[in-house]
């Protein structure tokens, strides 16, 4: 059996909020509750599975790779709802995508300061 990363914990400080958000920008099912978790089920049989956490919570990195028809709906819910994003994970290039390897890219912040990554090409694949 190939090994699979099956799930994963994100804290939030309102887990409804943060997985309810995800499923929408991605376009994905709406969250599931699961025991203490809200769980957003992803294509490749992963799941984030969001859950309370008080005081600070650290900033993760979550990466999604889409297909090139799935980016501009992705892009466009992202602008509408009045988000910033950035073309680099340090947030320097403001308002803009990258076209890392041939492909499209943007960063987002969660409602918890996540810092989310919508690309359509791994990196490295251009070589």
């Amino acid at each position: 059996m190939a090994i699979e990363l099956n799930h994963t914990i994100v804290p939030a400080s309102d887990p409804h909020k943060s997985a309810t958000f995800l499923a929408e920008v991605l376009g994905v099912a709406a969250p599931v509750t699961f025991g203490p978790f809200q769980v957003v089920q992803l294509d490749n049989h992963l799941s984030l599975d969001f859950m309370h956490a008080d005081g600070d919570i650290a900033q993760l990195h979550f990466a999604f790779k889409v297909a090139d028809d799935q980016f501009q709906p992705i892009f466009d819910r992202i602008r509408a709802a009045g988000l910033p994003y950035w073309a680099d994970p340090q947030h320097q290039r403001a308002n803009q995508i990258n076209t890392n390897d041939g492909g499209r890219g943007f960063y987002f912040p969660d409602p918890d300061n996540h810092n989310l990554e919508v690309i359509t090409r791994d990196y490295g694949s251009a070589a």
